[in-house]
C-alpha cells in the first residue's frame, strides 16, 4: 500500500458535536488536493460518543483514517504526540477538532512545506473568540517575547500548523513528559515560516479549555522553553535583600541618634509583609520547575494506547 504524503493529527476530547462536520470538510479538501493522505485521530479520554464516531469514520474511510483511543485524558498535546508516533507522511499537519481554525486553509500549509520550510506556523485572523480570551492571548504572547524571545512566532494558541516529517520525528523522540509543541518544533527548525489563516466560531458544543487550563498550558510554555523566571527571581531576590541591609542600618543608625521610638511598625509590617509574598511567589516557580524534573525523572509513559483503529498495511 502507498504511504501517504500528508499526515494530519487531530486530537479528540469530547467533540460529538462537531465530528461529523469536521469529517465532511476535511475530506473535501483533502480530497480535492489529489495527494494521498491519512488522518490520525487521537482519542483523548472522551467521555462521550466521540469514540464510536471516530470507529465509523475508519469504517468508511478504512485506508485513510486511523484512530487511537487513550485508556484516559492525557491533554491536547499528548494526544498530538502519539500521532507523531504513528505518522507515516512527509508533510505533518495538526490541527483541532473543533473547526475554529478552517480546514479550508490547509493548502496554505501545504504551499508553504512544499517550498522548503520545515515548521509552518500560524497566526489567527480576525479571532472570534471571546475578549477576555483574545486579551489574555495578546498579553501571554508579550510575556513570551520577554520571556523566551528565540521562541519567535505571532500565536502560538493556534493549532494549525505544519511540520516536515524530519522535525515531527526529532519531536516525539524527545520523550518528555510535559510539553508546548509550538515551541519544541521551533527548537529543532531550520527554515520557519507563518502563514496567515482565518479563525471561525466553535462549530459545535463547548470549549475544555477553561481559564486554568490555559494558565497551566502556558505554564508549559515558559517553563520548558525558559528559566528567565528563575533569573528575575534571582535579581530580585538580590536586591531586595541588598536594599534590607540598608534599611537595617538606617534602622540602627536612627536608633542610635534618637533613641527607641515605636512610629513605623506599621511600614516594618508591610514590609516584612511584602518580602514573604515575594518569597512564596518565588518558592511555586521553583516549584514549577521542580516538579516537571521529578516527573521526567520517574521515567513514566506520557501516555497509555488503549487501541489503534487501522488497516493492516502489511
Amino acid at each position: 500500500m502507498q504511504n501517504p504524503q500528508i499526515s494530519i493529527v487531530i486530537p479528540v476530547h469530547n467533540e460529538q458535536e462537531v465530528l461529523e462536520i469536521l469529517y465532511e470538510r476535511l475530506t473535501k479538501v483533502m480530497d480535492a488536493l489529489n495527494r494521498p493522505y491519512e488522518v490520525i485521530l487521537t482519542n483523548d479520554g472522551s467521555k462521550d460518543r466521540s469514540a464510536e464516531m471516530l470507529n465509523e469514520f475508519h469504517k468508511r474511510r478504512p485506508k485513510q483514517f486511523r484512530i487511537i483511543h487513550f485508556n484516559r485524558n492525557y491533554g491536547q498535546h499528548m494526544a498530538i504526540m502519539a500521532g507523531f508516533e504513528h505518522v507515516l507522511g512527509e508533510y505533518v499537519l495538526t490541527m483541532d477538532a473543533d473547526l475554529q481554525n478552517p480546514p479550508e486553509d490547509i493548502p496554505k500549509i501545504i504551499e508553504a512545506l512544499d517550498k522548503g520550510h520545515d515548521v509552518i506556523n500560524t497566526y489567527r485572523m480576525n479571532r472570534q473568540d471571546k475578549k477576555w480570551r483574545i486579551w489574555v492571548s495578546r498579553l501571554h504572547n508579550y510575556f513570551r517575547t520577554l520571556i523566551a524571545p528565540a521562541l519567535v512566532m505571532k500565536d502560538e494558541g493556534s493549532m494549525l500548523r505544519g511540520y516536515a516529517r524530519k522535525i515531527v520525528d526529532f519531536m516525539a523522540s524527545t520523550k518528555e513528559t510535559s510539553t508546548f509543541i509550538p515551541a519544541l518544533a521551533l527548537t529543532f527548525a531550520a527554515n520557519p515560516t507563518e502563514v496567515g489563516i482565518a479563525h471561525e466560531e466553535r462549530a459545535a458544543g463547548d470549549t475544555s479549555y477553561n481559564l486554568y487550563k490555559l494558565i497551566r498550558y502556558n505554564f508549559d510554555l515558559v517553563t520548558n522553553f525558559s528559566v528567565v523566571p528563575l533569573q528575575v527571581f534571582t535579581m530580585v531576590g538580590i536586591l531586595i535583600s541588598v536594599l534590607s541591609l540598608i534599611f537595617v542600618v538606617y534602622l540602627f543608625i536612627r536608633r542610635l541618634v534618637i533613641g527607641p521610638e515605636a512610629a513605623g511598625v506599621f511600614t516594618l509590617f508591610a514590609i516584612a509583609f511584602f518580602i514573604m509574598g515575594f518569597i512564596i511567589f518565588g518558592l511555586g516557580i521553583v516549584g514549577e520547575y521542580i516538579g516537571r524534573i521529578y516527573q521526567e525523572v520517574l521515567d513514566r509513559p506520557r501516555f497509555v494506547v488503549k487501541e489503534i483503529v487501522e488497516e493492516d498495511r502489511d
